[in-house]
């Protein structure tokens, strides 16, 4: 799909382009979802670029993902994808800026980017041009990162008072910690995730301010500004992501090791119980002996009397048991 943001008088039209159509012209931003070849074409042929191929956005070398041909910047970002999803992913996302032009090859629909649409839809004037599209959507993805460590900070608070709240007395206790190994993963796979991704824009922003450097208009100023706030933005996000991510490791040791007092607490019991019948089964095993002779068994009240002492024998060390707290 394709979808052209054209400038009309002081509002800012989406408008997807169908099968068959021409490439709207004059547009500020080009956004190409899943592109066919067809469109990759078209905006190849109307800005006089060579968009990047799916596999080419995938390479991880810096100099692959930022440089500048010609008239036009290219920038690959990695970005967090999914992210409510039970499996987010991270998928890389093309920026060129191309003859006061802003084209976004994608195959992923992360939210910033309809979110930054529908912004500019209802305040066109926040977007005066194509650099300001694209700063404007590295902003998006930065308050989309902080979102969603803010609700992984969040849910680990939660998953922090499961772990120690000791009130509940609840059995089967076990089945629990599982539910809260499999949150404490997702949480850290967002979190690392989330810096990764921090990083890659971060890189961006970098690439992006020292080629703004180079330009004399005046529009640069306030664009630098805008992403030196970024990069403090991604610092602090980072830094963030990192104490996370920390906390996960930690709430994961302190999982595990709630396991294994509930495993040694079982096996304690156990224990405990072979202890306590471990008498009356030697007691039951010496009259259960087949010898002719043997006194007990001429004694009216013999088998009362082992009866008797069987009971006994369990009870003691039982009681035993209890009186230390081990039972």
């Amino acid at each position: 799909m394709l979808y052209a943001f054209l400038r009309r008088q002081s509002l800012i039209e989406r408008r997807e382009r169908l099968a068959g159509q021409d490439l709207p012209a004059g547009a500020l931003w080009y956004d190409l979802f899943e592109p066919t070849v067809e469109e990759r074409a078209l905006v190849e042929a109307a800005l006089g670029i060579a968009l990047p191929t799916r596999d080419e956005m995938r390479e991880i070398e810096p100099s692959s993902r930022l440089y500048v041909e010609g008239d036009a910047i290219y920038l690959t970002a990695t970005i967090l994808n999914r992210a409510d999803d039970p499996n987010p992913s991270a998928d890389p996302i093309t920026f060129v800026l191309a003859r006061q032009t802003l084209v976004t090859l994608r195959h992923v629909d992360p939210r910033p980017v309809a979110s930054y649409a529908a912004r500019i839809a209802r305040q066109p004037g926040a977007c005066a041009g194509a650099e300001d599209a694209l700063v404007g959507l590295l902003e998006a993805f930065v308050d989309r990162f902080a979102d969603i460590l803010e609700k992984v900070s969040l849910d680990l608070d939660h998953t922090s008072r499961a772990i120690f709240d000791t009130g509940s007395g609840r059995p089967g206790g076990e089945r629990d910690l599982q539910a809260v190994l499999k949150t404490l993963a997702r949480n850290d796979d967002l979190a690392s995730t989330a810096r990764e991704s921090l990083l890659s824009v971060s890189r961006v922003v970098s690439f992006l301010g020292a080629v703004i450097d180079g330009w004399p208009k005046k529009e640069a100023k306030d664009l630098k500004a805008r992403l030196k706030t970024i990069s403090r933005d991604i610092v602090s996000l980072a830094e963030h992501a990192g104490f996370e991510t920390n906390k996960v490791n930690f709430l994961l040791n302190a999982t595990l090791g709630m396991i294994n007092i509930e495993q040694n607490r079982i096996i304690k019991l156990f224990s405990v119980a072979a202890v306590v019948f471990l008498p009356p089964t030697l007691v039951a095993s010496i009259y259960g002996m087949n010898f002719r002779h043997m006194p007990e068994l001429d004694w009216p009240y013999g088998y009362p009397m082992a009866i008797c002492v069987m009971i006994l024998s369990a009870v003691v060390p039982y009681l035993f048991f209890k009186a230390k707290g081990w039972f």
